[in-house]
């Protein structure tokens, strides 16, 4: 299953709409990876095991599930998240893209990306139109917070 949408981030074309810049979109963006349970409320715990200036890789355990992924971090550009195949779990990825087509005007790219084959997808369609419910809720929810932590001043310091 590949499933992808844009999430609008400032509205030129509305005067009075809070805008974000790229730099406080970036470093929300960052700070899901950084931590995750701000933005994912049934998540019990997250554990960053590796990091570096570029990757980062983390444990995060939901109830008795414990999922281990890697971040990649283009700075300014997108954030890649790669789970490995893990016991039951397929190997599947999330990649968020700022793109910015014209000055201030901001979006990220959520592409969602799992190893299923065709006939797979086929067989799992009615769960798969949850899924990209969920995800789709999942990342307004991001840009929500995203929002509320930039309104905060949470996002105006340099993140190492």
């Amino acid at each position: 299953m590949k499933f992808e949408h844009l999430v609008e981030i400032n509205d030129i074309l509305n005067p009075i709409a809070d805008f974000l810049t790229r730099e406080q979109l970036w470093r929300g963006l960052v700070m899901r990876a950084d931590s995750p349970k701000l933005f994912v409320p049934h998540l019990d715990e997250a554990s960053i095991i590796d990091r570096t200036e570029a990757s980062m890789t983390r444990t995060l355990r939901y109830g008795n599930l414990s999922v281990t992924d890697t971040v990649n971090f283009v700075h300014m550009e997108h954030i890649h998240y790669d789970v490995p195949a893990q016991g039951e779990i397929p190997p599947s990825s999330l990649r968020m893209v700022i793109e910015e087509p014209q000055p201030e005007h901001l979006f990220v790219r959520f592409i969602y990306e799992n190893s299923a084959s065709a006939e797979q997808d086929q067989a799992e369609e009615m769960y798969n139109e949850y899924r990209r419910s969920a995800y789709l809720e999942a990342d307004i929810d991001t840009i929500r917070m995203i929002r509320e932590l930039a309104e905060a001043g949470r996002l105006d310091t340099l993140l190492n």
